[in-house]
């Protein structure tokens, strides 16, 4: 069977000898590439100065989706049910999460008591409440009861037992006999308030309390005003400030308090910034120090440790000159974007040991222009694709409805773009500079000429570090590195074993089972406890919250979005209907519904009302609003119609962002079902609507990016069916990384969404490279044409892999959730990304003689015969 001559170089040609010239003319006129990028980076770095200015902390419109469902139904929430938190305020009927202040009280088992209903916890509570109403903010000294949220003109309490008790705490063990859960006094809902309690026997809503091992206490403020808003935000920074002090005076005993508060996220968001730049400066060192190591060689000439600083520094550059224009074009700057430095460190530094594996391949006795021309003309195109392919990806990800998406895939786009323009101008005039040097058999400290063989007359010490320039004679090219020879003698060969070859299989088969089976465990949802630093006190309270406070969850309300006659007993009938599908759900507890229209039903019977007229339905809603004054704000009444009412249900056991998922699916769904037009909210929907999206966008931008990779490989890989080999590695890596990262504990959220991006762009790198020095390798078997592809890019693809993982080895120290994240699926990408290039990859080319060559049974069964082949 003939070898196919399919290829598609009518793009890969042109654009090698375009860049064949560009390398010519670099070589020739290093200086004006040298300093032009430095010039710019200057210029552009001036933006920086915007940075305070252009971070976006801002958690909600950052993680959660643009246009989500939620934001439309608060906007209707908001219009047809307005607050007064001056005069009615109501916790359950808040369209947002509102403006508070906020304690968990646990029982301190060394207290001696599992329950925080006894005399001397609740001394402790009262102390603590009575200090919160001491703390005074702003010029005006503002305390609590000046800008409490109110109820009847006065301010809500912070917990009813608080109110109960009267400020007596021997009170609440006379009040516990007669204590229930969760509805006391039959209307008042503790399942907000009391936490991992004990009940004695009973059933119903109303159960005697024996115990509760937890008491949370909230102080609501007003935020209807602009002016309300802003007393209310300074008091609580104020309480943040002082509380930690407070507590730690109080010396408490028989209490463990955490708090938290409306700011606290958003305050402890804008913390994770400041812990970036000792993480950078620490990757940057750590890179230098490896890619000086990586270009070192024992010649005193032929060394390139000027290549890997200036490599280094011309990554440095393209993140600098990115982001400030970015910055200068009023980009909003996420949190998530600071990963982009960590990236593309580790691409420019990619990049580098393509460009000095080439240049080491060129003839020594050629002149500098020469070999750059030749250097770009082998390297420039492998760098092109994986560019291409790399920049794709982001930009792609910029249509994504995240925000904080959105800022990632522009930052770091923009900055491949800059990597690749500096490392062919900045960087190859460093190699240009470097290669006259070599040139001139100077040495790469003191530039001075040395001696290009040993000198009799001189000590062992003075000729290992004076004396350079050797090459090999045979070749004409530098003295190869001892790892090459590694992939080419030992390596390679191995590989092509036809025992190696099954055991490859082997390998992969368990390597996809075990990634199918990690995506069949994928969980969705971000935890926003995770955007909080570690340690600090936001994580503390939701631990607390998660770990005593989970039994009932958030209080929904459904709203009725359009005018509809209540009066007729039949549209009545259906409303009915569709309460009773929402109770039915296992996530509902029905005894704990609110229903204005029940209630109005068993009035108007008691009261002989006659609800099926128009104007007598309409007339007698202020015997309804008399007998519960709060059902006034769930109703919307115009003259002569109702616009629009609400009813509220009680959730239960959404411990899990599963759970979470589940209750918004179901609950939308539901809804939707109703002959009668209905939403159903609550502000944490708001971030819940994330669910809706995430595994649609990553679907979408992992197709799009996927068949983008394709049309790139075919237009620049001169063989169509290995940029097929291509685009099914970006399958393969995309669901390997996707599968394990679920087994790491990494949930599919908006931060590991951003990296499944990058998955794309990086599962190209190592393939593209193996792939096109296999398809343009001049061997005639296809074995051969592996052991020259392994040979020539092993050592180098090894080294990007290393040095990519050196760039994020820092992050796994990070105390932010999203470093770590960050740290975990890019080691899956660049370690399962390598294992396809080294491994999988080399051996799959060789099955199809269609890659650009034949194998015969002294190929494939073997393996002496490569070794010993002249080209080994």
């Amino acid at each position: 069977m003939a070898p196919c001559s399919c290829h598609t170089d009518c793009v890969e040609r042109p654009l090698s000898r375009a860049l064949r010239s560009f390398g010519a003319y670099v070589g020739a006129h290093p200086w004006p590439f040298l300093l032009a990028p430095m010039a710019l980076t200057v210029g552009l770095g001036m933006g920086f100065m915007m940075l305070k200015s252009r971070e976006a902390n801002d958690i909600e419109g950052e993680y959660t989706p643009v246009g989500g469902p939620a934001k439309a139904e608060r906007c209707f929430i908001q219009k047809y049910f307005p607050t007064d938190d001056a005069r009615r305020f109501s916790p359950q009927r808040l369209s947002t999460e509102g403006s508070f202040a906020t304690f968990i009280a646990v029982a301190s088992t060394s207290g001696g008591s599992d329950s925080v209903l006894t005399k001397a916890a609740f001394t402790e509570l009262l102390e603590l409440d009575s200090a919160v109403r001491a703390m005074a903010a702003g010029e005006q000294k503002q305390t609590f009861e000046d800008l409490c949220a109110r109820w009847n003109n006065t301010c809500l309490s912070p917990n009813p037992l608080i109110t109960a008790v009267e400020g007596d705490a021997a009170a609440i063990e006379t009040l516990l006999p007669s204590l229930t859960f969760p509805l006391y006094q039959s209307h008042v809902f503790l399942g907000y308030f009391l936490g991992d309690v004990v009940l004695g026997p009973g059933n119903g809503t109303a159960r005697p309390v024996l115990a509760a091992r937890a008491m949370r206490l909230v102080y609501f403020f007003q935020e209807d005003g602009a002016l309300q808003r802003e007393d209310s935000k300074v008091w609580i920074e104020t309480f943040l400030k002082r509380i930690p002090v407070v507590l730690g005076t109080m010396n408490l005993h028989f209490t463990r308090v955490t708090y938290f508060s409306s700011e606290s996220r958003q305050k402890e968001f804008g913390k994770i910034t400041k812990k970036v730049i000792p993480l950078v400066s620490v990757t940057y060192f750590l890179t230098i120090f490896f890619s000086i190591v990586s270009c070192a060689r024992m010649d005193c000439v032929r060394t390139k440790i000027w290549i890997g600083i200036f490599g280094v520094m011309s990554a440095g550059l393209s993140v600098i000159s990115s982001f400030g224009l970015l910055l200068f074009c009023g980009m909003p700057f996420v949190i998530t974007a600071a990963n982009s430095p960590f990236l593309i460190l580790g691409v420019g530094v990619d990049d580098m040991f393509i460009l000095v594996s080439c240049w080491q391949q060129t003839e020594v006795k050629k002149g500098v222009p020469e070999r750059m021309a030749d250097t770009y003309a082998r390297a420039a195109v492998s760098v092109t694709i994986t560019t291409l392919t790399d920049v794709l990806a982001f930009y792609i990800g910029v249509e994504s409805s995240l925000v904080s998406i959105q800022s990632f895939c522009v930052y770091t786009g923009t900055a491949f773009v800059f990597c690749y323009i500096y490392n062919l101008t900045f960087l190859g005039a460093v190699l240009a500079l470097n290669g006259r040097r070599e040139e001139s058999n100077k040495h790469w400290l003191t530039f001075k000429k040395v001696m290009d063989k040993p000198q009799e007359s001189k000590s062992p010490m003075y000729n290992r570090c004076c004396i350079g320039g050797a090459f090999d004679e045979s070749t004409g090219t530098e003295t190869e590195h001892p790892m090459y020879g590694f992939f080419r003698n030992h390596y390679a060969p191995f590989l092509m074993h036809t025992r190696t070859k099954l055991a490859v299989v082997v390998l992969y088969l368990t390597y996809l089972v075990s990634s199918v089976y990690g995506c069949s465990q994928l969980k969705e949802g971000i935890n926003v406890r995770n955007l909080a630093v570690d340690r600090s006190y936001v994580v503390a309270y939701y631990d607390s919250e998660e770990k005593y406070f989970t039994e009932y969850g958030p209080r929904l309300m459904v709203a009725v979005t359009e005018s509809i006659p209540y009066w007729n007993s039949s549209v009545r009938a259906d409303l009915e209907n569709c309460m009773q599908l929402f109770e039915k759900s296992s996530y509902v507890d029905k005894r704990l519904s609110e229903s204005w229209l029940r209630t109005y039903e068993m009035v108007a019977k008691g009261a002989s009302l006659n609800l099926d007229d128009h104007t007598s339905f309409m007339t007698n809603l202020k015997t309804l609003f008399q007998a519960n004054p709060d059902y006034e704000w769930d109703v919307n009444i115009s003259a002569t119609e109702i616009l629009a009412s609400r009813f509220f249900i009680q959730t239960v056991n959404v411990t899990t962002a599963v759970h979470e998922k589940n209750l918004l699916n179901e609950m939308r769904e539901l809804a939707e079902d109703c002959e009668v037009p209905l939403i159903v909210y609550h502000p944490a929907f708001i971030y819940f609507d994330q669910f809706a999206v995430i595994m649609e966008y990553t679907i979408q931008n992992v197709l799009i990016a996927a068949g983008a990779m394709l049309v790139i490989s075919l237009l620049l890989i001169p063989n169509p069916l290995c940029s097929l080999w291509v685009t099914f590695t970006i399958a393969s890596v995309f669901v390997g990384v996707t599968g394990f990262m679920a087994l790491w504990n990494v949930n599919l959220d908006s931060i590991s969404m951003i990296n499944l991006v990058i998955c794309i762009g990086f599962s190209v790198d190592f393939s593209a490279h193996i792939s096109y020095a296999f398809v343009s390798s001049e061997k005639p078997k296809v074995n051969d044409k592996a052991v020259d592809a392994l040979y020539r890019l092993g050592f180098p693809i090894l080294q990007a892999a290393v040095s990519t993982i050196v760039g994020i080895l820092v992050l796994p120290m990070s105390s932010t959730y999203i470093f770590r994240t960050f740290f975990k699926i890019m080691f899956l990408v660049i370690f399962f990304g390598s294992l396809h290039g080294l491994v999988f990859l080399p051996v799959f080319l060789t099955f199809f003689a269609f890659c650009g060559g034949v194998p015969n049974k002294e190929d494939q069964n073997d393996s002496k015969g490569i070794e010993n082949s002249p080209n080994a």
